[in-house]
């Protein structure tokens, strides 16, 4: 079902090295679903699965498909699952069982991949592993995906486990805030951190009493990603590339329906507050200084930047409100483009990307920030250190 990209990047001297006792990234991964689809011909695909000869939405979710940048994305749906699963096309159907029939066993499969992609790029066996953290929005079950995981990677069975569940587009981050913390008052562990999302709970076919389904299908993806999370890299052995310096997470009172979610029998709903973006904007530079002060940072320019990318008007505002120079975000706009927006797995995406630009660049910038918001409003921020 999945494809999965092993990040096989070779190993580099370190430019700089690791605090001790600070927490270190140590390894990434990601894999996706084998459904690729160009933005171009969603439109036509999508009003013909589900049947809708309603020009005037067809038209808007035209246009809207050209202003979220997005050019291409994975999703687990498929023409093969809607032949099996028909009722998912039809509006009002009770599919919550099936959508978790569907959903449960992908997320699993697509972390399965990301985490083998990211152990093989660390370079130790699995069962060093002493903690797995596992982020998802998308499914529903007891057991969870964490021991689903964890025995399909074959992690001893006294592995620390944590479940992060409906956290939203926040959710990598806080993956990494809480792996940080294990790492560092832990010596010697190792945190396996993996995300996992699918769009199945909210397929659904396209009505003008819910028109931020039309944003939904414009803009979201599916897929999945790991990191390793350790403090004191062992020499040789390990090669951490960014350090988890600082971490905060702070909530917006008042701001509770913004983003609003509900399950139901008919999968999940979402409802988008038109100023989400304009409620970011008046915050952001407040936390950001916040996280800076720790290293005694003041020039916004003087970081790189790794913003979870929940659309162009998010990162357009983040960009003009700290008079950021261009290209500073050009990471978060290169994920969204090439993946859409996934969830809790973009923040890894678009870390990947910084990798990449921070090791061609020769004495590049040391400190950045990695951002993401979601339900709450809920602001996450890590202060990174590149190594």
């Amino acid at each position: 079902m999945s494809k999965t990209d092993n990040n096989g990047a070779p190993r580099h001297h370190l430019k700089r090295a690791s605090t001790p006792g600070k927490a270190t990234v140590l390894a990434i991964g990601k894999a996706f679903p084998s459904q690729l689809i160009p933005q171009e011909l969603l439109v036509e695909g999508y009003f013909r699965d589900t049947k809708c000869e309603d020009v005037s939405i067809k038209e808007k979710l035209e246009r809207l498909c050209k202003t979220t940048t997005v050019k291409t994305r994975y999703t687990v749906m498929s023409r093969e699952v809607l032949d099996k699963y028909p009722e998912l096309a039809t509006e009002g159907a009770s599919t919550i069982k099936q959508r978790l029939e569907i959903a449960n066993p992908a997320v699993v499969e697509m972390a399965l991949e990301a985490s083998l992609a990211c152990i093989r790029q660390w370079g130790r066996p699995a069962i060093d592993i002493t903690h797995i953290i596992y982020v998802s929005s998308s499914e529903i079950r007891l057991p969870g995906g964490d021991l689903h995981l964890a025995t399909q990677l074959g992690l001893k069975n006294d592995v620390n486990r944590v479940m992060l569940y409906f956290l939203g587009c926040y959710g990598g981050v806080t993956g990494l805030r809480v792996a940080k913390d294990i790492a560092e008052n832990n010596p010697g562990s190792r945190v396996l951190l993996t995300t996992s999302e699918t769009t199945i709970l909210g397929y659904r076919p396209p009505n003008k009493a819910r028109p931020y389904d039309l944003v939904g299908a414009a803009l979201f993806g599916d897929g999945a990603a790991a990191v390793i999370i350790g403090a004191d890299p062992i020499p040789i052995v390990e090669s951490p590339f960014m350090e988890l310096n600082y971490a905060v997470q702070q909530f917006l009172p008042g701001t509770q329906s913004v983003i609003d979610g509900h399950l139901s029998e008919e999968g999940i709903n979402f409802k988008l507050g038109r100023d989400l973006p304009q409620k970011i904007e008046d915050n952001i530079e407040e936390f950001c200084r916040k996280l800076m002060s720790k290293a005694g940072l003041t020039e916004f320019n003087d970081l790189f930047w790794a913003v979870h990318p929940g659309g162009p008007a998010i990162l357009n505002r983040l960009e003009n409100t700290l008079k950021l120079n261009n290209g500073k975000l050009e990471c978060s706009r290169r994920a969204l483009m090439d993946y859409g927006n996934v969830s809790s797995n973009t923040i890894f995406y678009v870390m990947e990307y910084m990798r990449e630009e921070l090791m061609k660049r020769e004495g590049g910038e040391e400190w950045g920030l990695a951002l993401a918001f979601g339900p709450g409003i809920t602001f996450e921020g890590i202060l990174l250190r590149s190594l």
